[in-house]
């Protein structure tokens, strides 16, 4: 393997990670909502919010709008439904 192919490899590795550790530190602070009662519709606009608001702010909106339509294909596709059949 090549030197540029393995650290793509371990930049692949490493954005992974990053993923699993911020997907789970959200889970923790969506939990802590739910016991408080916020409702999901509540921590989920905070969420989206939150995050475009930081995107813009570091990349501008054309980043915010790439990212929104990159989680509406994603969306469509059925990555976030919960139950879902593979086939």
């Amino acid at each position: 393997m090549e030197t540029e192919q393995k650290i793509d490899a371990l930049d692949d590795a490493i954005a992974l990670e990053k993923r699993r550790a911020a997907r789970e530190m959200q889970s923790e602070i969506w939990a802590d909502g739910m016991l408080e009662g916020i409702e999901t519709d509540i921590l989920a606009d905070a969420a989206m919010a939150t995050a475009l608001e930081e995107i813009v702010g570091e990349n501008g909106e054309d980043a915010a709008l790439a990212v929104i339509d990159d989680i509406r294909q994603r969306l469509v596709a059925g990555e976030f439904t919960r139950l879902r059949t593979l086939q």
